[in-house]
Formats: C-alpha cells, sequence, structure tokens
C-alpha cells in the first residue's frame, strides 16, 4: 500500500526535482545527510530543513517548510513517526506534489490526509534505494 512500486517510480522520475529533505543538518552520522547525498548525485536539488537551518551539501538550509522562499516538489521526511504527521501536513499547505517517509517512519492517519489533499506518498522506503534500481 504506502510502499507502491508505480508511486514510487512516479515520485522518483515525474514529481521535480526540488527535494526539501526534514530532518538534514551537518551531521555526517545521520541517515539524512548520506541519502542527501545520493539524491543530489540523481540530480535532485536537496533542500535542508532542521531548526539550525544550516548550509548542507552546498544547499541553504531552511528552519521549517514554510520558511522556503521557493517551490518545493516533494518533502522528504526524516523524523520520527510522532512528528512526521506535522511535516506531511505542511508538505501539502505549501504546495508539495509528493511526501515521502524514510525507513520506520510511519502514520496511517498522515498517510490518508496527504492522499487526500492529492499528494502521492510512500512511507517507510529509502530514496537512496529506490533510485538506484529504476535504471
Amino acid at each position: 500500500m504506502y510502499g507502491d512500486p508505480a508511486t514510487i517510480r512516479k515520485i522518483l522520475t515525474q514529481s521535480g526535482d526540488t527535494w526539501a529533505v526534514v530532518g538534514l543538518s551537518t551531521n555526517r552520522t545521520r541517515a539524512a545527510y548520506g541519502v542527501a547525498e545520493v539524491l543530489q548525485r540523481y540530480g535532485k536539488r536537496v533542500v535542508p530543513v532542521h531548526p539550525k537551518a544550516e548550509v548542507v551539501h552546498g544547499e541553504q538550509g531552511y528552519a521549517s517548510l514554510a520558511d522556503i522562499p521557493f517551490p518545493v516538489d516533494v518533502v522528504d521526511v526524516f523524523v520520527n513517526s510522532d512528528l512526521a504527521g506535522g511535516v506531511a501536513d505542511e508538505a501539502a499547505a505549501v504546495g508539495a506534489k509528493a511526501v515521502w517517509f524514510q525507513l520506520g517512519v510511519i502514520d496511517e492517519a498522515a498517510y490518508d490526509r496527504t492522499r487526500a489533499a492529492g499528494l502521492d506518498m510512500v512511507m517507510d522506503r529509502c530514496p537512496a534505494i529506490e533510485i538506484p534500481r529504476l535504471g
């Protein structure tokens, strides 16, 4: 259901190339750091979203999705499941086309709300694992 191969492919190939990565900081030991690096290698613009608003991988960070002064296509969520639903709601509010919850991040109510708002969504998957599979 929330890892549908067609939806994964659509988000990675058709939803756009500007990805806001919520939870991305300069901490190289965090999964978000490495995943963002892979996304960049595949041509995605990675926009860090973290309270520190640090520059990561050469891109200016922002404290929240609402602070980003340009459109984002996909919101990739690296926060725990308790907080992820609020991020999905913010993604819909800022006009994102899709939301991606990372491995281990699951909120079925948020999934239902996000899909009802017209966004594509994937949960409990990693784009850095999925994107090389596209060939």
